[in-house]
Parts: structure tokens; C-alpha cells; sequence
């Protein structure tokens, strides 16, 4: 009995098209809920140092004195913790896929001064 369920589910394959896709070359559309990866718009943030409380595996660093904003996207592991708890809402999730990085490195992001900006 099991050989012709086999046999039914390989024949009818012959006639579907494939389930996976050429990744990177070829992606697919992110589906509902994908939690993606975390974007921080720096034009908002005023390095308060919540997100780096909150953030259970310590994957955020902020410093204040050189103004920059730096996550390992390696460590987190994508809860939106931090996009919660921003005062500012400069935090979101990126509903798609985390690119593809050939080496771990963390992702720096420079916050302007907003009083260089006024002046």
C-alpha cells in the first residue's frame, strides 16, 4: 500500500512545478508574520539606550559620545523587543528576508547631532 502512495506522490510532482527557487538569485515573497530583520531610522533616534536594556541576547550596542547605533545581526534573534520598547519608534522590523552576508560583521549606523543639524 505505501508503494502506491509513493508512486502517486512522485508521479504527480512530474507535473507541479518545484517547490524551491535559485536563493539569492531568485527570492521569494515574504509570507504573512516574517519578522525579518531589525532597521533603525537614524533621523528619529536619540541614543537612549532602551533598546540596549531590553534586548535579551545583548545583540545592540549604543554609545552615546561617538553617536552611533550598532546591532550584531548574528546574536539577535529577531523577538522585536527592541522595536517596542523605542520611546521614538525609530525601530522596526523589516518584514523580509535578512540578506545574505558572507562574513559576520555588526551593522553601524551614524546618528546625526540634531543641534550640528539646527545650526
Amino acid at each position: 500500500m505505501g508503494s502506491f502512495k509513493l508512486g502517486g506522490m512522485t508521479f504527480g510532482s512530474l507535473f507541479k512545478k518545484p517547490e524551491t527557487v535559485l536563493y539569492p538569485v531568485v527570492t521569494k515573497t515574504a509570507p504573512a508574520g516574517l519578522k525579518g530583520h531589525i532597521v533603525n531610522d537614524a533621523s528619529l533616534c536619540i541614543l537612549c539606550g532602551i533598546c540596549q536594556k531590553t534586548c535579551p541576547c545583548h545583540a545592540i550596542e549604543v554609545d552615546k559620545k561617538a553617536r552611533t547605533w550598532a546591532i550584531d545581526p548574528f546574536r539577535c534573534v529577531q523577538c522585536g523587543s527592541c522595536a517596542r520598547a523605542c520611546p521614538k519608534a525609530c525601530l522596526a522590523m523589516e518584514p523580509t528576508y535578512t540578506p545574505v552576508a558572507a562574513v559576520q560583521a555588526v551593522t553601524v549606523v551614524e546618528v546625526p547631532d540634531p543641534k550640528a543639524a539646527a545650526e
